[in-house]
């Protein structure tokens, strides 16, 4: 009877071309046939693996209407960088549709295997999994890297997703939201889909990510603040976060018409390690076009070891306008480049062609160079010609550069046919530049605009229907612990310290009031309260402890991780800053194999117990080094002690290190965090450990930490939790 009574359940559980048209959600739940789901919201929990999900669909011919329905998972968690599963897995099949569903906090909301012709439509997929920042406003942490270089075990799957799809061909994605996450759409080994009309905006890595993906059509979406990495004036990483990746081996796609602003790249295409490894293939023959690229830390577009094609796109203050190292038989036409530090940067580019475009007010309009060697664990290197050479640049405006054209180590540049007006310097060249032509006429074989949107339906086009008001501008990247901030949600942001104490801070949110309800370690706060948006003044007094809590009353929003806060709700948003006085003495030591700490820590511990190669004090513990740690002294295989004292109020605290390659944090002799096996350290998030300890009065703190080779840091933060 009870095999029976399972069997039962079992199939009540898979809906087949005989279920009810209208269903009701459960866990484990078998779709293989069309339905409509009961609008409800269900929070129904995930396998926390990759191999299937809360709702599992797979078949052919069909069409799941969600109606509005919320899929809620990680109920039993609440951060995001806790949330774990899958909500809704499409296990192979054709021609399945799914759309009109809404669902959060999942470590992949949607995950796609083998569906040929998918198509997801008018979907909300934000507020999914992210990372933890562990960067902040002072200084970035290595951890918050990103990697993307292999992906051929969907590697890509540990940074989550709204939409995951792996070998799904002819997908059309359109009218999709993912915003608060970390990545939108990622796609691997996706061929021939359409992808437009969606939001993919304020994700803390990526908006749009290709893998071993060709001939996409990409229009029409808006991708802003894809971005991670940057804290105005002090850094500008970017940390490998993009509006749009483009990696390995992706070809003949179409980029068009895209808002992709604010990304910490804009567009970032890499070759591929296969290309990097055998000198062969590339992310090639891709179009890039109309797309507003403005605003990126890093590279508004960027396209290396690779021949793709860039027109009409607008790049404005950014680092670099185009990197194109490595480019080649690349057309650059009819793009607008403004203020940014420099418009073109190609390193060993070759037969590339740059065509009546606009430079206005960049530091360097063009610059083009090489280096003298290459690396010489570079494949791509030692099997192709990676000379600076033979390009054509015609019939370009320059307006006001500082350098109009800054040329090293190149050959062949035929220059003319160009505008200048208000330039500072013409040219900055070395002497091994060659075969400068600025008088024969240059003869550019010029590819046709297109009309690109053939491929879209006459019912297919584009509608700018996404919020789009947020202010423009750098200064405007504001990352939180959990990513960009959204300009949806009550913040006080800090914006500046001066020399004296002097903090200056913005208050952004919602078009409601704001009153102060409590401040601690600070005096002489210039308001009390007020509307949004606003500025307010304070001086530190030297306290441990810096807080400003405020009040928002006003119209309805979502809080940073997604809730709902109705209108008029009272809601309590704050400033806080805890800065310990810690007193730092730090020692370097010289390690052999004989002590090797990777093998013996027993036989490390007399290193440690001999004489320092080098002794520091000081109030933080932030070192990061790409060589040396002084003059003379080690780069590699070195380690590093320091210690310090510090008196603390009874609390809670979340003690951080960063380290590559090992460490060990020890609080009154008591091994807090152990990490001291290299082989775990794969992926650069892999380098940050944290442990919560309860602490009250004077306790002793010792951090050791080794390096073996090459990059070297060692970050130490502790932070005072609520209870």
């Amino acid at each position: 009877m009870r095999k029976l009574l399972l069997l039962a359940g079992l199939l009540f559980s898979i809906v087949s071309p005989a279920s009810p048209t209208q269903i009701a959600l459960t866990g484990g739940m078998h779709i293989s046939a069309s339905a409509t789901i009961r609008k409800g919201t269900y929070k129904l929990n995930a396998p926390a693996d990759f191999k299937t999900g809360v709702i599992i669909i797979e078949g052919n011919n069909i069409t799941i209407d969600f109606n509005g329905s919320t899929l809620v998972g990680s109920n039993d968690k609440q951060l995001p960088n806790e949330f774990y599963g899958v909500g809704i897995f499409i296990k192979s099949g054709k021609n399945i549709t799914i759309k009109n569903a809404v669902a959060k906090g999942y470590k992949v909301a949607v995950l796609a295997l083998q569906v040929e012709n998918l198509t997801i439509e008018n979907c909300d997929f934000s507020y999914n999994y992210r990372q933890h920042l562990n960067s902040n406003r002072e200084r970035e942490d290595v951890s918050d890297w990103m990697s993307y270089h292999h992906n051929e075990n969907n590697e890509w799957l540990r940074y989550g997703a709204g939409i995951y799809l792996d070998h799904c061909n002819m997908a059309t994605i359109r009218y999709n939201q993912i915003t608060n996450g970390q990545c939108g759409l990622m796609m691997t080994n996706c061929n021939d889909g359409r992808i437009y009309n969606n939001n993919f905006s304020f994700n803390s890595a990526i908006g749009i990510g290709l893998y071993r993906s060709s001939r996409n059509n990409i229009l029409s979406n808006q991708l802003d603040f894809n971005v991670r990495g940057y804290s105005h004036g002090i850094y500008w990483r970017g940390q490998d976060s993009a509006g749009i990746l483009v990696f390995e081996q992706c070809n003949e796609n179409q980029f068009i018409n895209n808002s992709v602003t604010h990304g910490g790249d804009g567009f970032f295409l890499w070759a591929g390690q296969h290309t990097m490894d055998s000198g062969e293939g590339g992310c090639n023959d891709n179009i890039i076009y109309k797309n507003d690229f403005s605003y990126a830390p890093t590279n508004g577009i960027e396209v290396t070891f690779s021949r793709n094609y860039i027109e009409r796109n607008i790049v404005k203050e950014c680092d670099h306008g185009i990197w194109g190292g490595y480019s080649y038989n690349t057309f650059i036409l009819y793009n607008e480049f403004e203020k940014n530090r420099i418009g073109i940067a190609i390193e060993h580019g070759q037969e590339n062609s740059i065509y009546a475009n606009k430079f206005n007010e960049n530091k360097e309009a063009i610059k083009l160079w090489a280096r003298k060697t290459q690396p010489a664990d570079w494949g791509y290197a030692q099997k192709r010609d990676t000379r600076s050479r033979n390009y054509k640049i015609t019939g370009n405006d320059f307006k006001q550069q500082q350098i109009v054209f800054d040329l090293a180590l190149t050959d062949s540049i035929n220059i003319n046919e160009n505008t200048f007006k208000n330039n500072t310097d013409l040219f900055k060249t070395d002497s091994n530049v060659t075969h400068l032509d600025s008088i024969t006429t240059s003869d550019i074989q010029i590819i046709p605009s297109k009309s690109f949107l053939h491929n879209l339906s006459q019912s297919d086009k584009i509608k700018k229907h996404w919020f789009n008001n947020f202010p423009k501008g750098k200064k405007e990247i504001r990352i939180t612990q959990w990513g960009p901030y959204n300009f949806q949600y009550p913040i006080i942001w800090l914006s500046k310290v001066d020399s004296n104490n002097k903090m200056e801070f913005e208050i952004l949110g919602p078009k409601g009031n704001w009153k102060i309800k409590n401040s601690k370690g600070v005096k002489d706060i210039s308001s009390a309260s007020g509307k949004f948006p606003a500025t307010l003044t304070a001086i530190k007094n030297g306290e441990e402890q810096t807080s400003i809590e405020l009040e928002y009353t006003g119209p309805s929003f979502s809080t940073q991780l997604g809730k709902k806060i109705k209108a008029n709700q009272p809601y309590t948003f704050s400033y806080t800053e805890f800065t310990p006085q810690l007193n730092w003495n730090v020692n370097w030591y010289k390690w052999d194999e004989k002590h090797n700490p990777n093998k013996d820590y027993q036989a490390f511990q007399q290193v440690l117990n001999g004489s320092p190669v080098l002794t520091k004090t000081t109030n933080k513990l932030e070192y990061t080094w790409w060589g040396e740690i002084g003059k003379a002294l080690p780069a590699d295989s070195f380690a590093t002690v320091a210690t310090t004292s510090v008196i603390l109020p009874k609390g809670k605290y979340e003690i951080g290190a960063t380290a590559d390659d090992l460490v060990k944090v020890f609080i009154d002799g008591k091994l807090v965090i152990d990490f001291w096996d290299a082989t775990k350290y794969v992926y650069d998030e892999d380098a940050h450990h944290s442990a919560i300890v309860e602490l009250e009065g004077k306790h002793d703190i010792r951090v050791e930490h080794v390096e073996n080779s090459g990059y070297a840091t060692i970050l130490f933060t502790i932070k005072l939790l609520p209870y």
